[in-house]
Order: structure tokens, then sequence, then C-alpha cells
């Protein structure tokens, strides 16, 4: 069988020197796949199936919450955050797209047994680009059908950029939000060039063509530049999520990219309700199996009044 071979350098590019909302843990977890195998030149498919690694906090099966009520769409939100399907499905156990998320919301909003979206939410972030267009199409549809997070058990940076665009966020005592940051990294190869002993020239135009090159140390330039795009980043985040849940950006800001767990997270302004994950999606569910009574008892209230009218 043909043997697979994964661009390890290619997603490198993918992760360093590029803004993410991730927290440090995740970004340590992306790095050990990795910059093991960029050290050790390219990796074949079945070795990679040895080495496996989660990137999310637990495993998705065990505790991946069910519904057995038609007018609900429970979406899994698990894993590594990435922009686009397939960019480091290889390297990972465990990652979503904002591409394919965006595509199974918009799927459940066009169709009409559905009445509301879950969004099954155990994730420590990943990538800023792509994020902030995926919440903001969330915060918007929220007005044609509600979209609930439940937190199962982690919404950290982009998974709570995320879930902040949903109409309501739901934890358990045990789970956390937040991390409202944005993390850089710049990873230096020059020494370890030097040992192998190659020698990297680069011709370029364009002051800014070669910010950040791995090849050599940071610049200060390239530093200064990092930082514009932390900064930017970082003010994206933070406005938006203070736009979604209706409070003060200076009130997002003050978190500092702390995480907060259960009753905390609410007297933050960070979640909205504490229930056990199953126990939510079971109350949403009741909620919408008692519907047609209601609307039963509804349309004979309407008939009785109409009698009562007809006999005066």
């Amino acid at each position: 069988m043909m043997q697979k071979i994964i661009n390890y350098p290619h997603l490198a590019n993918q992760v360093f020197g590029v803004p993410h909302y991730a927290t440090p843990q995740t970004l340590d977890a992306v790095k050990a796949v990795i910059i093991p195998r960029i050290l050790n030149a390219s990796m074949s498919f079945s070795e990679l199936e040895l080495n496996k690694i989660n990137l999310s906090s637990n495993n998705n099966d065990v505790n991946k919450i069910t519904s057995n009520a038609n007018p609900i769409k429970v979406i899994s939100v698990h894993g590594l955050l990435t922009s686009r399907r397939g960019s480091i499905n290889a390297a990972c156990t465990e990652l979503v797209s904002y591409e394919k998320l965006r595509s199974d919301i918009n799927q459940a909003l066009n169709d009409e047994s559905i009445k509301e979206i879950v969004l099954d939410i155990n994730s420590g972030g990943g990538a800023a680009t792509g994020c902030k267009e995926l919440a903001d199409f969330i915060f918007q549809s929220r007005e044609i059908k509600p979209i609930t997070a439940i937190v199962n058990f982690y919404a950290f940076s982009a998974a709570y950029f995320i879930a902040s665009a949903c109409s309501k966020i739901i934890i358990s005592e045990t789970s956390g939000v937040g991390s409202i940051g944005v993390i850089i990294e710049h990873m230096e190869t020059s020494k370890l060039e030097e040992n192998q002993g190659l020698k990297f020239t680069t011709l370029y135009r364009g002051d800014y063509k070669n910010l950040g090159s791995r090849h050599e140390a940071l610049s200060d330039n390239a530093f200064e530049f990092l930082n514009s795009q932390l900064d930017w980043t970082y003010k994206l985040f933070t406005e938006s999520v203070a736009k979604y849940r209706g409070i003060d950006v200076q009130t997002v800001i003050d978190t500092q990219a702390r995480c907060f767990f259960g009753d905390e997270a609410i007297k933050n302004g960070l979640a909205d309700q504490v229930l056990n994950p199953q126990d939510a999606i079971n109350s949403i569910a009741l909620q919408y199996q008692q519907q047609p009574q209601k609307a039963q008892n509804n349309i004979k209230l309407r008939a009785l009044a109409i009698n009562q009218a007809n006999q005066i």
C-alpha cells in the first residue's frame, strides 16, 4: 500500500508566526506533533497512526451529548479548530474546521423540522483566521433560530469566540470558558541548520517579505510586525465578545485571558446557566416535546371561545 507523506514544514507555516486564538496547552499539543517530525524530516501515514495525539481535553465519543428530539440539531465542536477542513487532518486525530461548522449550521437553519441548534463544545481553541467570520455568522443566524452553546467541558479562546456568539451559553460546575486572548510563536531553526551544515541565503524585495523567517533570529521589525498582528486580532476578539454578550469591552479585557469555571463564569458575564451537559440537552428537548400539546390546548381554547360567541 502506498504511504502518504505528510508535509510538516507546510503545517509549521500554519502554526508559527501567525496569530492563534488558543490556549498555550493547545498550541503545545500541536507543536508536539509537528516539531519532532520537522527535525526528523517527513513521516509516513502508517507511522503517524502509531503516534496519534488527541488535541481536545476529553474523548469525543465518550463525552458527546445526544438527543432523540427531532427538532434539535446537535453539532459537535470538539478538538482543534482550523480555518479549512483538510489543512492538518493528517497530523491530528480530532479537529473541526470553521468551514465545516458553517456548512452544518447553515444546513440546520434551512431545515424547517429543526427548531433549535446546539453546539456541543469541547475545545482549547485554534486558528484565528476564519474564527471571526464564523462567529458573526452564528450571531446573525440566531435571529432565525436559537443557537445554544453547551460547554462540554471546555470552550477556550477560539471555541469561546464561537460560543459567545450563540443565543445562550450553558456550562457545568467543572466546565471552563474564557482564555480571551491571542498568542503567536516564532520558531527559529538557524542553530539547528548550522549544526547540520545548512546555510540559507534569501533574496527578496519588500521590507515585509521575509519578516519572521525561521532561518534567522527574530528582527526588531519582525517583532513589531507580529506585535501589531497581536493587537489587531486581540481587539477583534474582545470587541466581538463584548458585542455578542452585551457587556462592556473593558470587562472583557479585564479578564486578561483567564479561564473561568462554573458560577465564576456566570458572575463575569461569560456564561448564562450552570447545568450538566446531558441535562441541558434534555431540558431543551423537553421544551419542544411539550410544544405540540400547548398548541393543541390553544386550538381547543379558541374553538371553545368561538362556540361560546356563536351561542350568544
